[in-house]
């Protein structure tokens, strides 16, 4: 192995070889061609020693792209993803048969010359002189090297790795400039496990931990001989060699590495012919990439937790900068998924609705007080085949949810009873609550004035449904008039600021509008998690906070670790807690003995808010307990489904409600999430009940016309003045249809 002088420069076979860069030999040979002489010629004429010094010296060594690994918060992997398999290994996690392997088939004389082997050269030059045809080349292990970094730093850019790739005199007397300032740096061993690290082997696996894993599903150290003569075989054309699909070709190249091992002398004669005997013995693990992956039905999490981590600022200042840290990997996510949480999900979901349905339902639980996402699914699976969905209906749009998520009917209302009790508002408060009504006009909001302009009216379930009504009955049983007359009395302002203040938006990011229909009866889409998350601040008495779903980041680097800052949930006051006690109270008599009865918890304190939109295209339901909070919505992601006669998870149903269908759901998910679990209670207030010898008997008549299902039938409304509600043209939660599109539309429009 050549060494350098005292004084620090080159040897005298590195400093050959830097003269033999520019000249004729080392352009023909490097290139892999055999050049005419007028064109060698006129390289000499223009190289030299001072062209090739003004060559870039700095080797720009990216990172090397790894395979990334999501966990959930116990430690289990939910999904590997990467742009590139690799795992980075030291050279003593290497087995020494797979490094004598690839020198002796790739560079046999590697420890014994420099950046340039300059007796390869003029073997090279001459066969392929005498052949008339490239049939060799000249190229260092070193070299090599070289240009799998120009490959790597390219990424998926075909431009970039046609650059990086292309066979010219230019490129190749660059690679050989900075092969001498790797050989100088390095030195052997380095580059040695730096080109093990960076070589493809085929099968989407990069470095030789990959490859090792891929063909025998074992570590590169424990490669045995034949092993790593096969592997060291396919570098030099991973297609052509591939044994997975062409046995015999890559049989016949790993003996001819074995040859070549016997002949340098790595292994003996009848170490080679006995190891040439031996069958691949192959134990392919096929690639595992991507969410689509993901265990439990962890997959839409998954992509979340991906947008996340393109979305947010923490990890880089543009989203092409986060992109890139992403597809680089090596990271080790911890998440915030409970596993126990996250297979009750995809239980229930799975006991209740059929992927094959004409609607789809998603859920997702959030735990208060900390934001933290414990689970989150949906009855569609991830994918791109019929009856699957890469869209996350759990989520905003903005990180792979529809275009505005859901409207969310009744479940909106304790966000305006909040409002109200913060604006001092009696729980005892009653109004007359007729069957129907106009909408009371003017209502103030944050500016000027809604006017009720165009004769928009209001009316209950059914006509039985008459007050007066306090609070606590009104919630129950989720009477829209006795709420839009709430509204009316405080104002649309209140209702905005409390929504602000929970987060509660439309799937789209942006803010609700200043209506009626909007901030009384839910006529606009949010997603499964913004209702969990505001739903969670009732139980965590009145703190929200915004949710999460990464514990932390760590991130390897070549062979070194660092942790990443991630972002944490804010925690900030919503409301007083007697406020939040209240609207517990309140929302504790919907699974007692309202319309969310059926999804009622047995074996704790649990409260809820069922609902359901025009049409009946989506039915929600929204609950919690102390220390968990749950969203269920159920529909059609095209809001072209009216959820009327249909079969849903092989039971017919003549209506959906939002007690009949994503109430279980909701009951069977949290029930397996906290089993085991605490069982805290609320911290309740005494509302007094309504009197109970009222001459009108104000339930009399609540199910007709409903199917016996045990719910006592739902709740909400429609306002007559929607004459379509798959128009848009009555209200701001209308449906111009198709393509997870909702439109806005001009009017207070109405949601059941």
């Amino acid at each position: 192995m050549p060494k350098k002088r005292s004084g620090g420069g080159l040897s005298p076979t590195q400093q050959a070889a830097k003269f033999l860069g520019v000249s004729v030999l080392a352009g023909a040979v490097l290139a892999g061609i055999a050049l005419p002489a007028v064109g060698a010629l006129g390289l000499a004429a223009k190289g030299s020693v001072e062209g090739f010094d003004a060559l870039p010296t700095n080797l720009k060594t990216p990172p090397l792209s790894q395979r990334t690994t999501i966990l959930d918060a116990e430690g289990g992997t939910i999904a590997t993803v990467y742009s590139r398999d690799r795992t980075v290994v030291d050279l003593k996690d290497i087995s020494p048969y797979m490094q004598k392997a690839i020198v002796a088939i790739e560079d046999s004389r590697f420890y014994e010359h420099g950046a340039i082997d300059l007796k390869g050269v003029l073997r090279a030059l001459n066969k392929n002189a005498r052949s008339g045809e490239v049939s060799e080349g000249a190229s260092t292990l070193t070299q090599q090297y070289v240009k799998n970094v120009f490959v790597e730093e390219a990424g998926d850019d075909a431009t970039k790795v046609a650059q990086a790739t292309q066979q010219t005199i230019g490129r190749k007397i660059q690679e050989l400039k900075l092969a001498i300032q790797v050989e100088e740096e390095l030195g052997k061993k380095k580059i040695l496990e730096n080109y093990l690290n960076i070589t493809f082997f085929g099968q989407q696996a990069y470095g030789v931990e990959a490859a090792s894993q891929r063909y025998f599903s074992k570590h590169a150290k424990d490669l045995n001989v034949q092993e790593a003569a096969l592997l060291a075989g396919i570098v030099q054309s991973p297609s052509r060699y591939d044994p997975v699909n062409d046995e015999a070709e890559a049989t016949k190249r790993r003996n001819i590495v074995l040859n070549r091992m016997a002949q340098v002398g790595d292994i003996s004669p009848a170490q080679a012919e006995k190891a040439k005997k031996a069958p691949l013995g192959l134990k392919v693990s096929k690639p595992k990439n991507g969410c689509i992956t993901a265990v439990n039905d962890a997959s839409f999490f998954c992509d979340y937790v991906h947008e996340v981590f393109l979305s947010e600022p923490v990890f880089g200042k543009t989203r092409k900068d986060r992109a890139k840290v992403w597809n680089q990997g090596g990271l080790t996510i911890r998440t915030t998924l409970d596993p126990q949480a996250q297979e009750s999900v995809h239980q229930s979901l799975e006991d209740h609705v059929n992927k094959s349905d004409s609607v789809a339902a998603a859920s997702t639980l959030v735990e208060p007080g900390t934001g933290r996402i414990v689970a989150m699914g949906q009855s569609k699976p991830y994918g791109y085949g019929k009856n699957e969905t890469e869209i996350n209906y759990s989520v905003d749009h903005a990180v792979g949810g529809s275009n505005y998520g859901f409207p969310t009917g009744s479940t909106f209302k304790p966000f305006l009873a909040a409002a109200a009790l913060e604006e001092n508002v009696p729980a005892t408060k009653e109004y007359a609550s007729p069957y129907d009504m106009d909408y009371p006009s003017p209502i103030q909001t944050c500016d000027k004035p809604w006017i009720n302009d165009k004769s928009y009216r209001v009316e209950n379930e059914n006509e039985s449904e008459v007050g007066p009504y306090r609070l606590k009955e009104a919630m129950a049983k989720s009477v829209n008039t006795y709420f839009v007359q709430m509204l009316a009395d405080i104002g649309l302002c209140p209702v905005s600021s409390m929504a602000d203040k929970l987060d509660v938006h439309q799937g789209n990011g942006d803010k609700l509008p200043q209506n009626p229909s909007a901030l009384a009866l839910g006529s606009v889409g949010m997603s499964p998690l913004t209702m969990a998350s505001a739903y969670a601040t009732f139980a965590s008495r009145g703190m929200h906070c915004t949710p999460v779903a990464i514990e932390s980041i760590t991130q390897k680097v070549g062979n070194k670790q660092k942790s990443l800052e991630v972002p944490k949930s804010t925690c900030s006051r919503a409301m007083s807690e007697k406020t939040a006690d209240s609207v517990n109270t309140l929302l504790q008599g919907v699974v007692d003995s309202g319309t969310g009865k059926a999804a009622g918890l047995s074996d704790r304190d649990n409260a809820g808010k069922t609902g359901t939109t025009d049409e009946r295209k989506n039915a929600w339901f929204v609950g919690y307990t102390p220390n968990m909070s749950g969203a269920v919505w159920v529909g059609s992601a095209s809001q072209k489904v009216e959820m009327k006669n249909i079969t849903i998870g092989g039971q017919y149903h003549d209506l959906v409600f939002g007690g009949a269908v994503p109430g279980p759901i909701w009951k069977d998910a949290m029930t397996g999430a906290l089993s085991g679990k605490d069982s805290p209670s609320f911290n309740l207030v005494d509302i007094p009940d309504e009197d109970k010898n009222k001459e009108k008997d104000k339930d009399k008549g609540r199910d007709k016309d409903k199917p016996d299902d045990g719910n006592n039938g739902d709740d909400e409304g429609f306002i007559a003045g929607l004459t379509d509600g798959g128009t848009g043209n009555g209200g701001p939660g209308g449906f111009p249809g198709g393509n997870l599109i909702q439109g806005a539309g001009n009017g207070p429009g109405g949601r059941r």
